[in-house]
């Protein structure tokens, strides 16, 4: 394992990061709280044993069952192995009170008495402004710090680069940011823009989304023809980030063994500067061909479930992205195996308002309906 610079922090995180949002469940759903418990403590134990020391969960994740199985996994002294990150939902606090009612609750599923990294979870301007700042969140975060109760002091985010900047540069003890980035996202949200200004500020750096959801991990015909051979597409999407001096450590959602044994061997030859000119200019040509592909920027990252009407969400929108990346027999397959078709939605925006990918779903929904109807009735 290798292990990288982050920031001001003195911490040395492994290049490889375990996001715990993504886990094995018993019913296969990615976002049901039922995790297959022994088998996904397993993974993120072998994950340790070969020198992974970063594991970043949240308060949320996978229906509120994610940190409770953290705390679970790290017992038998593998909680001293590593540093732990989660976050505080800022997004849910409805008084200033919360700020500790959250953090209480989070040591007791956690099974530990301090957080190394605590973030303000999926930060943007509304949120800074009308929570963080309203409530003097920033405040009750030192606090806790000065208390031992947490280490590090950071935010994830899912917003525009102008506001990434603001909140960058409306508070002076940031230790470190949480962004999505991968070689499709360049210009999106925070984007290289926001890694290289951060860094420029003292913070570590943390990477979500590598894989965009998934989606460069099994690529369609057409972006995959621009990977060449000698690497898998998973290894050129973690090296097009551990390429850059910025990035302290690269979260990935492994769901399976396999993922965590290719990602810790891929992590092995993980190098800054490792890319030549002319990988550079392959990604460019890779971002070129996948955004004419795509149609909705959807991750599967599930927070807008569940749907009060009963929509899978997340696999309707892979369904639709699949008519222009994979074909419509493939898209047909997908579609078929959705219960509640899109036509059933009722645009109560309750999705929009979690959708990190800020994704007009409602309106998204009606087109979803009539693409497949289009298809079935042969116009």
């Amino acid at each position: 394992m290798h292990y990288r610079t982050f920031g001001k922090t003195g911490f040395s995180p492994s290049a490889l990061g375990f996001g715990m949002m993504r886990l094995p469940t018993m019913d296969g759903d990615p976002s049901s709280k039922q995790i297959d418990e022994q088998k996904a403590i397993s993974m993120l134990r072998y994950a340790i044993d070969h020198g992974l020391n970063y594991v970043d969960t949240a308060y949320f994740y996978h229906d509120q069952a994610s940190e409770g199985l953290v705390g679970k996994a790290l017992r038998d002294g593998y909680r001293e192995k590593v540093a732990l990150a989660t976050k505080l939902p800022v997004y849910a606090m409805e008084k200033p009170e919360d700020f500790d009612r959250f953090l209480n609750e989070q040591f007791r599923r956690l099974q530990t008495d301090h957080i190394d990294f605590y973030l303000l979870h999926a930060l943007s301007r509304n949120t800074w402004e009308n929570i963080a700042l309203k409530f003097d969140v920033m405040s009750k975060m030192e606090q806790a710090k000065r208390e031992g109760k947490i280490r590090f002091i950071g935010f994830s985010f899912h917003d525009e680069y102008e506001a990434f900047q603001e909140i960058v540069d409306g508070y002076d003890h940031w230790d470190f940011c949480q962004i999505q980035l991968n070689y499709i996202n360049v210009d999106y949200q925070a984007g290289l823009k926001g890694l290289e200004y951060a860094a420029g500020k003292g913070l570590g750096i943390v990477i979500m989304e590598p894989l965009l959801g998934g989606k460069l991990a099994n690529p369609p015909k057409g972006l995959a023809n621009v990977l060449p051979p000698e690497k898998t597409p998973v290894e050129w999407s973690l090296d097009f980030l551990w390429n850059r001096p910025e990035v302290g450590v690269v979260l990935s959602g492994m769901g399976t063994m396999q993922q965590i044994e290719d990602n810790l061997q891929y992590a092995s030859r993980a190098k800054v500067g490792m890319l030549s000119q002319t990988d550079l200019e392959m990604f460019q040509e890779a971002k070129r061909v996948f955004d004419t592909m795509a149609l909705v920027p959807c991750t599967k990252c599930a927070y807008c479930m569940p749907c009060p009407f009963g929509l899978n969400i997340p696999k309707t929108m892979e369904a639709y992205n699949a008519t222009a990346c994979s074909g419509m027999e493939e898209a047909r397959k997908i579609y078929g195996q959705i219960a509640v078709k899109p036509d059933q939605c009722r645009a109560c925006r309750k999705c929009e308002k979690a959708c990190p990918q800020h994704i007009p779903i409602s309106s998204v929904m009606p087109e979803i309906a009539k693409a497949f109807s289009k298809e079935e009735s042969g116009e």
